[in-house]
């Protein structure tokens, strides 16, 4: 698997696992209604630093993104974003993903990673925990799950 910087092209190949997940509600708190411009202008922003996982074919398989949680002095805590073609889940493509952005993530500077809403009943909770994260609290019953009803909202740390 060959992680790179995205390119204004690989938009195309990111949107429709984008959408899909996005649609689906389960685990990202962004409007399931996103159109693609605006998604394109969520995921693409000039202020992330984008990245795509692509497997031995060259197809996208996965997808993150890091760019500062904050501005001014705090702007050295990171945010990031994952996503993973839901077809290719359980082959260590989010692992990869999640390895490559904290790396990325301490080489530009950033001294920690902050998720702000990270939906508890998402199975990427035992990634994160894995690679050090921390929940430092939880919004309860923050998030309309279309299959848990109301559920929490992590918010998750690892410092770098």
């Amino acid at each position: 698997m060959l992680i790179r910087e995205a390119v204004a092209e690989d938009w195309p190949r990111i949107w429709p696992f984008w959408h899909r997940i996005v649609a689906a509600a389960e685990t990202y708190a962004w409007d399931p209604d996103t159109s693609e411009e605006d998604a394109r202008a969520l995921w693409m922003s000039p202020a992330k630093r984008v990245f795509v996982a692509e497997d031995d074919t060259g197809t996208v398989v996965g997808s993150a993104y890091v760019t500062p949680n904050y501005g001014g002095p705090a702007a050295r805590v990171a945010n990031a974003g994952f996503m993973v073609d839901p077809d290719r889940a359980g082959q260590g493509i989010g692992r990869a993903l999640a390895e490559h952005v904290l790396t990325a993530a301490k080489a530009d500077g950033y001294r920690g990673m902050v998720f702000n809403a990270v939906v508890e009943t998402n199975p990427a909770v035992a990634l994160w925990t894995s690679l050090g994260f921390t929940v430092l609290g939880t919004v309860p019953r923050a998030y309309e799950h279309p299959r848990h009803g109301p559920v929490g909202l992590h918010i998750m740390y690892k410092s770098l």
